[in-house]
């Protein structure tokens, strides 16, 4: 039999667009904590609060962008957020306060959930449900080599450019991936055209049958995938201290004396993610949903466990608390990239074909709630206690997560999945 074809034009311009867009995203990560605090004189239990703001108006749309997704085309949205989310690094560039810039960081967040929701969909759309895991892998590579190169560039960039140059960087990339966007060909699912309004369904002679359809439409299950609560608990969890990681790791090799280049820790995580992730989204592909899930938590688990110990070993030996200190990256890398494909699949298979949107809004919502929880009280515990505790009470959370993911999700995906 025929392998179906994965790498189509469409496809290939929606995975150049991710990556534009991540990169954009990512080069800012590492700089943003340093941006407050030299500008605007933050201290660290307040980076984490302004930080988070960001997360937080994200979580507010999202279901509504999955539910919107899910009714009408979807192609005209996803780009309509791309741009608006290309003006904000504009508005960057002009902030002049600390208000405008928390203002424009929550637009930010709108934009950006508007348009990871819209892509991930629209990527499920085009490409073969065969290769759907192993597609998703790919689509999911993108983020990893944008993680790779945009920290890295944007901490390189740091002391030698100003924070404009920075800002017009991360614009200028969302431009171009603005342009492959558009050369996306995106295909109406005929389950979405069928639960899309009609004229005839909005005329004022509407029949009982349709005002109960609106009425269903707008209940909670439009908004939220009701079955995919369980999970997202336990990805909840997992994404605290992952939020705290990409966004204080650099402060926290700072705070405990390593010299080495603290980008580089992101590019060893993008590089372990995007080995394990083609590897995963195959096994993916023949059934090892679970499986793969399982398998990711015990390496994340290591990875915080020892992150939290360098503290200790730098006291004793700066050059071994280094080697330690880049084994975490690989490590989460591993895991991650292992666990993503796999979730994002498991979501996607409790749910009816025309409740993608509203399955993918619901993934990345649980995430962002666990970042936005990780970030805020990152900088509240590392004012406390410094970071070492910050990674310490992760890796105990994590711990949580996956007996909780055993016990309780897995049992409940098995009996409740479509395919």
């Amino acid at each position: 039999m025929k392998q179906e074809i994965l790498f189509t034009k469409s496809y290939i311009c929606i995975l150049a667009a991710n990556f534009l867009l991540f990169f954009g995203f990512w080069l800012l990560i590492p700089v943003l904590p340093f941006y407050l605090k030299e500008t605007f004189g933050c201290r660290a239990a307040i980076l984490g609060t302004i930080l988070s703001c960001y997360t937080v108006s994200g979580i507010c749309v999202r279901p509504f962008s999955g539910y919107i997704l899910d009714r009408f085309p979807r192609k005209p949205i996803y780009i309509f957020c791309y741009f608006a989310g290309i003006a904000v690094f504009a508005g960057y560039m002009a902030s002049a306060s600390l208000l405008c810039f928390v203002v424009l960081r929550t637009l930010h967040g709108i934009a950006f959930s508007g348009v990871t929701v819209g892509g991930n969909t629209l990527c499920v759309d085009i490409m073969p449900s065969g290769r759907r895991g192993e597609g998703l892998g790919y689509y999911g590579l993108t983020n990893n080599i944008a993680m790779a190169l945009g920290p890295m560039a944007g901490l390189l960039m740091h002391g030698h450019v100003s924070y404009t140059a920075i800002f017009g960087t991360g614009m200028a990339a969302s431009i171009v991936g603005l342009m492959c966007a558009l050369c996306v060909k995106a295909r109406i699912p005929e389950s979405m055209k069928k639960d899309m309004p009609s004229a005839r369904n909005t005329c004022l002679s509407s029949s009982v049958s349709d005002i109960r359809k609106k009425r269903s439409a707008l209940s909670l299950d439009r908004f939220i995938l009701i079955k995919g609560i369980p999970v997202s608990v336990s990805l909840l969890m997992l994404s605290i201290p992952y939020g705290a990681t990409t966004n204080f790791v650099a402060m926290y090799a700072r705070e405990i004396g390593l010299t080495a280049p603290s980008g580089f820790f992101f590019t060893l995580m993008a590089l372990g993610m995007g080995v394990s992730r083609i590897i995963a989204g195959k096994k993916v592909d023949h059934g090892y949903v679970t499986q793969c899930i399982h398998v990711g938590y015990y390496p994340v688990i290591v990875a915080f466990l020892i992150l939290s110990l360098c503290r200790l070993v730098a006291g004793e030996s700066i050059a071994v608390a280094t080697v330690i200190f880049y084994i975490v990256p690989v490590l989460l890398g591993i895991g991650f990239g292992v666990m993503f494909p796999a979730m994002n699949s498991l979501y996607i298979n409790l749910a009816p074909n025309n409740k993608r949107a509203t399955a993918t809004s619901t993934y990345l919502t649980a995430w962002d709630i666990g970042i936005c929880v990780g970030i805020s009280s990152g900088g509240f515990v590392a004012q406390c206690f410094t970071f070492y505790m910050v990674y310490l009470v992760g890796a105990v959370i994590c711990i949580v997560s996956l007996v909780f993911f055993r016990y309780k999700v897995t049992p409940h995906y098995n009996t409740n999945k479509l395919r």
